[in-house]
C-alpha cells in the first residue's frame, strides 16, 4: 500500500542523539529518518545499546534531539517548550512498558484513571472512562484490586488500559512482553491488534525477534543507524 505523507503521525528528520560521557561523545542516534503513518503497528528491532531506547524517547517526547527535528501530528516538538510538550505527551502518546510501572498503593481502576487527571478530566467522567477501558480488556471484575494481587499479564493489561483511557494517537510499546510467559505475551499482543484494529498506531520496541516479526513492519537500529527490512 502506498504511503502519503498526509497520513504520517510521527517524522524523524536526520535526529541526532549525542550524550557526553565525562571526555567523551556517545552518538547513540546517527542522523536517522523515520516514518510512521496513522493506522500502522511497526516494531523497532535491535539489541542492547543499539540506540532503540533513545529511538522511542524521540518518538514519545521522553527526549530532544541534539539534532534534526522530530514532528509528531505535523507539530514540530522543537517548538514547544517543556510544560507544552509534557501536555502534548500525556494527549498524544500512550506508554507501555515492560515493567508496568503501577503504582502499588492505588488500585487498578485509580491507576487507570491517573493520566485523565493531568487532563483535568472531571473525576466522575474519569471513572467511567477508566471502567470501560478495564472492561474491554477483560478485567472489569478486578477494579478494586492493587497490582500486587494480579498476575503479570493482567498487570500488563491494566498498563494498556492506562496507556489507551487517554485515547491517545499513538502507543509506545517498550518490550511489552519481556516479562511475560509465551502464551500471556501472545495475549498481550492480539491486544495490541484489536487496539490498532480501530485506529490507533502501534509501535513496540523489541530485541527479540519472534515479537517483532509479529508487526507488519519492522525497522532495525544498530549503532545507531536505522534500516528497514
Amino acid at each position: 500500500m502506498n504511503k502519503t505523507n498526509e497520513n504520517e503521525l510521527v517524522k524523524l528528520q536526520d535526529v541526532w542523539k549525542i550524550f557526553s560521557m565525562g571526555n567523551t561523545e556517545v552518538q547513540a542516534l546517527r542522523g536517522i529518518n523515520l516514518s510512521i503513518h496513522q493506522g500502522e503497528i511497526l516494531s523497532i528491532m535491535g539489541p542492547s545499546g543499539s540506540g532503540k531506547s533513545t529511538c522511542m524517547n524521540m518518538i514519545g517526547c521522553l527526549d530532544r534531539p541534539t539534532k534534526g527535528n522530530v514532528i509528531i501530528n505535523g507539530r514540530n516538538t522543537a517548538t514547544m517548550n517543556e510544560n507544552e510538550l509534557a501536555a502534548f505527551r500525556n494527549k498524544t502518546v500512550g506508554f507501555v512498558f515492560q515493567q508496568y510501572f503501577l503504582l502499588p498503593n492505588l488500585s487498578v481502576l485509580e491507576n487507570v484513571m491517573l493520566p485523565l487527571r493531568y487532563q483535568r478530566i472531571p473525576i466522575e467522567e474519569r471513572r467511567e472512562r477508566a471502567e470501560e477501558a478495564l472492561v474491554r480488556i477483560g478485567l472489569a471484575d478486578r477494579l478494586t484490586h492493587k497490582p500486587n494481587e494480579l498476575s503479570g499479564g493482567q498487570r500488563q493489561r491494566v498498563a494498556i488500559a492506562r496507556a489507551t483511557v487517554t485515547k491517545p494517537a499513538l502507543i509506545l510499546a517498550d518490550e511489552p512482553t519481556g516479562a511475560l510467559d509465551s502464551e500471556t505475551g501472545h495475549s498481550v499482543l492480539d491486544l495490541f491488534q484489536e487496539i490498532n484494529a480501530e485506529g490507533t498506531t502501534i509501535v513496540i520496541v523489541t530485541h527479540d525477534q519472534e515479537i517483532g516479526r509479529t508487526a507488519p513492519r519492522m525497522v532495525r537500529i544498530k549503532d545507531g543507524l536505522l534500516s528497514e527490512d
